[in-house]
């Protein structure tokens, strides 16, 4: 019998890759995709995604998604409650364990399984210890699309934002640019796949810089 599982969703490349690696292992039902999303913004925390995208990439990939609502800026303690919250409704339903698709940053697995295991429950992380560039050519040639809907103008060229994730993309990161964004160098939105029963219909917005230093490119409904 399947383990019942949630899966933290971001909507971006890791979050695929993870799910992908899930369906292939067998032995986890994914019930629900788990997603935290800014109230004032109603977009997916950091990156921007949209609800409404969201929505309609968990529908394309016909897994519910569980949205966890923040306020902007909200403290650690602050995320730290609604989370609690989260994860004590999903206990009580009898789920034990939710899968990251972190790749190699310690320091945040070790906050997720701390913070997990303060609620009786458990992490597990697919790509943990898989070389990023393998990874990002791996999510490229297996056939998923995404956009860039971030980048860290700190880190990378502010040009980058709006690209497709495909291998050019790859080729013109800068030496010392992790593949795939794991120091928080882009974020993206995976809108096709062989995952999605259908392509997820978006249209390309504005680019802004915020704070002085986050270059996003809006992605909207088509």
């Amino acid at each position: 019998m399947k383990e019942r599982i949630l899966l933290s969703w971001s909507g971006g490349k890791d979050s695929a890759l993870a799910l992908r690696s899930l369906f292939t292992d067998k032995q986890f039902d994914i019930i629900s995709l788990l997603t935290t999303v800014t109230d004032e913004y109603d977009r997916v925390s950091m990156h921007g995604l949209s609800r409404s995208l969201l929505e309609a990439q968990a529908a394309s990939l016909g897994i519910p998604v569980d949205i966890i609502r923040i306020p902007a800026r909200a403290s650690n303690a602050m995320y730290g409650r609604a989370m609690g919250e989260a994860m004590e409704r999903w206990r009580d339903r009898g789920v034990q364990t939710i899968a990251f698709g972190d790749i190699h940053l310690a320091d945040v697995r070790k906050y997720r399984e701390e913070n997990l295991g303060k609620a009786g429950m458990s992490a597990i992380f697919p790509l943990w210890g898989k070389e990023p560039r393998q990874l990002a050519r791996e999510f490229v040639s297996s056939g998923f699309n995404a956009l860039v809907t971030c980048v860290d103008t700190s880190m990378i060229d502010p040009s980058f934002s709006g690209r497709e994730l495909d291998e050019r993309f790859l080729a013109d990161l800068p030496p010392g640019a992790d593949p795939c964004g794991e120091n928080g160098e882009y974020h993206s939105f995976v809108y096709d796949g062989r995952l999605f029963r259908q392509p997820v219909a978006w249209r390309r917005g504005e680019s802004v810089l915020r704070e002085g230093r986050f270059m996003f490119t809006d992605i909207l409904p088509a």
